[in-house]
């Protein structure tokens, strides 16, 4: 099976900034809450919290949105066009999506194009709050096997270097440069 981070690496962007612009769009006066989730942001980096609460701070611009599924969907069918054409050419119906963005975002998507093999962050759409721990670096690892035990990894695909630990599991790693995928 092949595997793929999809921020960056399938999707021509970063989805979560993308859908909180969105938002913003659509319903302004959400300013409030995207500007308390900067200084969560700022907080972390400056090693004042931890990334769960820093998590949370992110999310929190969806919270509170009536039909907030429905505006998902909406950005969705908007930004599906973001997805690199590379991908759509090489899909194949046993891939898995993996992603540190929240699952209420990445399995729409995933929906949307027919990948029925999904691990992301779990967050709570209604709250903003994420359970568990958040799915990167090595926590991608855990979270493969957990629901692939027997899981080969004949490729895989990312754009960030955090993602070293997948890298190293597959028969082949590629990274995305400029759209594009290259040899890791």
């Amino acid at each position: 099976m092949n595997v793929y981070d999809f921020d960056g690496t399938i999707y021509d962007g970063d989805s979560t900034v993308d859908l909180g612009m969105y938002v913003l769009k659509k319903y302004p006066y959400r300013f409030l809450k995207l500007a308390a989730a900067g200084i969560r942001i700022l907080g972390y980096y400056l090693h004042l919290t931890d990334k769960a609460t820093a998590k949370t701070g992110i999310y929190r611009f969806i919270t509170g949105i009536p039909d907030a599924e429905k505006v998902i969907e909406e950005f969705w069918d908007e930004n599906i066009k973001k997805i690199y054409p590379w991908y759509l050419k090489q899909q194949k119906p046993d891939d898995v999506i993996i992603s540190a963005s929240p699952s209420f975002e990445i399995e729409v998507i995933c929906r949307k194009l027919g990948i029925t093999h999904v691990i992301a962050s779990n967050v709570d759409v209604k709250t903003g709050k994420p359970f568990g721990v958040n799915n990167d670096g090595e926590n991608k690892v855990t979270h493969f096997y957990e629901k692939f035990p027997d899981g080969v990894i004949d490729e895989f695909y990312s754009d960030s270097r955090h993602d070293k630990y997948l890298a190293a599991k597959a028969k082949k790693a590629f990274f995305i440069r400029n759209g594009l995928p290259e040899p890791w």
